[in-house]
């Protein structure tokens, strides 16, 4: 039966038999027992589908990325230790060294960071654009190399709404897949796969979670792209697994392929599993989900109005006011509403935005985002203090860019907040 997605946010993923748990139980145990050496044998060759040890797959964790795969429209997906993680596996998966990525710049810092230095020291080089591209400036970023395209939704933190069919249309007329994040709007406001995307992340510590307990990540494949079209490009699931016993990914699983060989082969040898523990958290967090987004963008949209008209606040980006200029992309994609997070300045630039900071009483100086709470950042002097002033310029993060994440608490407190605060400038 088909469930609407609200009702999939509380039922998906686990359906407990005559006698079992009606809530999803923790499988805190790293190993499963079998009867014969035979039988886990045939596990270890994947021929036959079980548990025998959960840095691969764990029971608890394969219910919560069932849910989460039921949300987006996929096929297939797993669970990852952080966000972070999910980022990595979902470009390593399917690159190698001499290979290359076209990304949006406009991309969370520790995203930049690990394409732009870490796997850049693993010998894959990555093509930055900007998310505002236009076809041709986006196809002149392809090379013959070119292995994937990656970017975000909703940017973070500069809230750039991406064209996502206009860049899912050059990545597969170049014979690549489409990987979007889509942390921040979550599948409840957008889902990726509708527009053309082909492999969806998440870092599953933000709204997916939701109250800031247990750090998480997970891959979604939609199943539609065709690897073994293209399988001169992606030898890894095209060609025989010597390590696997000469299995060939996508012949072998089909449309489920991709998340099966990033399951048995990255995570068996970098093992960034998610715990039971935590993937249990994130489950009760992912109950809610529809009802804490909702309540988070209006939120949000009443917040992002005042600070809209308020003298004290030199400029506001929110993707939902009709002043952004990603409003019609926002209407195209995140009919719903786009998320709780708003960037905006005021005025005395860097300075008064600390000044401002400080002074709130009931929003807190985090490094998070996306939880119940309401919190803030400024993310040129942390979660993107790595990057040049140029690279701030192309990622949308100006000097003065204040993140703010509003939470779920009553709106006209939040607001009164931030008055007083302004006030303190």
């Amino acid at each position: 039966m088909s469930y609407k997605i609200d009702t999939s946010c509380v039922q998906a993923g686990y359906t407990p038999k005559n006698g079992e748990p009606r809530v999803l139980p923790i499988y805190q145990s790293t190993t499963f027992k079998y009867e014969s050496s035979e039988q886990m044998g045939r596990l270890f060759d994947l021929s036959e589908s079980g548990y025998f040890y959960t840095r691969l797959q764990n029971p608890t964790n394969d219910c919560v990325a069932s849910k989460i795969c039921e949300l987006e429209g996929g096929v297939a997906a797993m669970l990852t230790s952080s966000g972070q993680a999910a980022t990595f596996f979902s470009l390593f998966n399917i690159l190698g060294a001499g290979d290359h990525i076209v990304a949006s710049s406009a991309i969370y810092g520790g995203s930049f960071n690990l394409i732009a230095v870490t796997m850049k020291r693993m010998g894959i080089d990555t093509t930055f654009v900007t998310p505002d591209s236009t076809e041709d400036e986006l196809a002149a970023a392809f090379q013959p190399n070119t292995k994937a395209v990656f970017a975000e939704t909703l940017s973070n933190p500069s809230l750039q709404v991406l064209d996502i069919e206009l860049f899912a249309r050059q990545a597969h007329a170049h014979g690549v897949p489409l990987i979007i994040d889509n942390t921040f709007p979550t599948p409840i406001n957008c889902r990726p796969f509708e527009f053309g995307a082909d492999i969806v992340i998440h870092s599953t510590t933000k709204y997916m979670d939701g109250h800031a307990t247990a750090v998480g990540g997970a891959i979604v494949d939609s199943g539609n792209f065709d690897w073994l079209a293209h399988a001169d490009k992606y030898p890894g699931l095209c060609t025989p697994d010597d390590s696997y016993h000469g299995v060939t990914y996508a012949k072998d699983f089909g449309k489920a392929g991709y998340i099966t060989k990033c399951t048995a082969q990255l995570m068996r040898d970098l093992g960034s599993i998610q715990s039971p523990q935590n993937a249990f958290l994130l489950n009760l967090g992912l109950e809610t989900l529809a009802l804490r987004v909702k309540r988070h963008c209006d939120n949000a949209l009443a917040v992002a109005k005042f600070l809209e008209a308020d003298s004290r606040v030199s400029w506001i980006n929110y993707p939902a006011l009709p002043s952004s200029k990603y409003y019609k992309l926002a209407e195209k994609y995140l009919p719903r509403g786009t998320s709780g997070v708003i960037a905006f300045g005021v005025k005395g630039g860097r300075e008064a935005a600390v000044k401002f900071m400080d002074s709130l009483k009931l929003g807190a100086i985090v490094t998070h985002v996306a939880d119940t709470r309401t919190c803030l950042l400024h993310p040129a002097s942390t979660t993107h203090r790595q990057m040049t002033d140029e690279q701030l310029i192309a990622a949308g993060v100006s000097p003065d860019l204040i993140r703010l994440s509003v939470g779920i608490e009553n709106p006209e407190d939040i607001i009164a907040d931030i008055d007083q605060a302004l006030a303190k400038i």
